[in-house]
């Protein structure tokens, strides 16, 4: 097939240091702790309360509405509290604190023949297993797959590029569960009707594209390839223009031009909700980074701690200075090592004082490196005085909804000047700006009506 290559982007050292390791499957933590926000859209609603006895993959929190999914409990044991707790995310939300008896005993599941579903069924399996996207976005995946009826969806295309540094979770899946990936592939093809499957990973890992051509060599409709290692390749965007050579309109979405993104790792976990019935209740993580002493691939329990995950893997060095969820160049700061893994954390990296970059911002000095790279065509210093001066209007007509928060400007700011965070709060405040506005003019046009 043909690739083509999206404009703007960056080169970051990958620092794969864990890509030759195979995943090892981490014991039961003591106690789990589960958020009821692991996805995007309205919270889950506890179903259990304190003093109850709960088994592996039984529902403890229920869909708080469409766009939302069930909490599934990772251990048996006992609920011992609900309430607020530290997230990853960088607040405290609500969540429920199950201690481990060490029974381990789990619930029945399912097992169904997929080919035998329709399309509405296969979406009722997912929302019941609790998938989303296990990429990082976490946007419940039973919606995702439900795109409205004008929208054609003619292609599906599964993310294996993994392109954030240090991150080797979707590579190892790929070696190690190439099958479950294609099964989960088809399934949501099937789920959309759609004829025409892909799959792409970035060139730095050929024996996964190895293994899973091979494996695709088994169905005519599905094509893996080879990708330029080009960050940030992975982004849903930047992919549909490689693989298909769409173009996402600004402020569009994927299923404006016929295609649904998903991850590797949430196709895995499609075939598990659909075919075995089992929801999610562990994922791959990666701990690694140059303060943690033996990094490692890790299948850990939803719920487990963080310092549990980090002690598995030999602890922190003396000189640590940071800790994020997910990738150096997406992930979050953590603040406290008392949080739990959910169902985004691809990661676990820890960087000594070394490697962070204590230098004061410095002026911006006009040099561009930060449009050149933007893979958006976006004018981020222009944004950042925009932001600055809480310009909403500006900042919508220059387009800061569109931008996928990859962190490529920040990584090229020669004045190591904090733009991406800028351009978070940015698209936050312009998004209710615009929200606002538009209510507003909503409620003038219906006073108009009435007179």
């Amino acid at each position: 097939m043909k690739l083509t290559a999206f404009k703007g982007g960056i080169h970051p050292a990958e620092n794969k240091i864990t890509a030759g390791m195979p995943v090892e499957k981490m014991t039961a933590p003591k106690m789990a702790i589960f958020p009821v926000s692991q996805h995007l859209g309205a919270p889950a609603k506890p179903v259990v309360k304190i003093g109850d006895r709960v088994l592996r993959g039984q529902i403890i929190a229920e869909p708080g509405g469409f766009v939302s999914v069930p909490i599934h409990s990772s251990i048996s044991g006992e609920v011992v509290a609900i309430g607020e707790f530290p997230h990853p995310l960088g607040l405290t939300m609500t969540a429920i604190v199950v201690e481990n008896d060490g029974l381990d005993e789990e619930i029945g599941y399912e097992e169904l023949d997929p080919a035998g579903l329709d399309a509405d069924a296969i979406k009722k399996r997912i929302l019941a297993g609790g998938v989303v996207g296990l990429g990082g976005a976490t946007f419940p995946t039973h919606v995702k797959l439900s795109p409205p009826k004008e929208k054609k969806i003619d292609t599906v295309i599964l993310n294996g590029a993994e392109c954030e540094p240090f991150l080797t979770a979707d590579h190892r899946l790929m070696l190690e569960q190439g099958d479950r990936i294609l099964s989960g592939l088809l399934i949501i093809m099937r789920a959309l009707g759609v004829e025409r499957g892909f799959v792409g990973i970035e060139n730095n890992k050929p024996d996964a594209i190895a293994s899973l051509q091979e494996l695709a060599k088994k169905h005519k409709n599905i094509e893996v390839a080879g990708l330029k290692v080009h960050y940030p390749q992975g982004a849903e965007k930047q992919l549909i223009k490689t693989l298909v050579n769409r173009e996402v309109p600004p402020g569009g979405l994927p299923m404006d031009v016929g295609c649904v993104v998903q991850n590797v790792g949430t196709a895995a976990a499609v075939y598990d909700a659909v075919a075995l019935g089992k929801p999610i209740m562990d994922r791959i993580v990666t701990v690694s980074g140059p303060a943690v002493k033996d990094p490692k691939n890790v299948l850990v329990r939803l719920g487990t701690p963080f310092f549990e995950v980090i002690e598995y893997c030999g602890g922190l060095s003396e000189d640590t200075a940071k800790v994020v969820m997910g990738g150096p160049m997406m992930g979050i700061a953590q603040y406290t090592l008392n949080v739990p893994v959910i169902k985004s954390t691809s990661g676990i990296l820890a960087f000594t004082k070394t490697d962070v970059d204590e230098n004061a911002p410095r002026a911006c000095i006009r040099c561009g490196k930060c449009v050149n790279a933007c893979p958006m065509g976006l004018m981020p210093n222009e944004l950042v005085k925009a932001i600055d001066n809480k310009d909403w209007e500006l900042a919508e007509k220059l387009n800061v909804l569109s931008c996928i928060e990859c962190g490529s400007c920040s990584f090229s700011c020669i004045g190591r000047r904090p733009i991406i965070q800028l351009l978070k709060y940015g698209k936050a405040e312009t998004a209710k700006f615009k929200r606002n506005r538009e209510e507003a003019e909503k409620s003038k046009a219906e006073q108009a009506g009435k007179k």
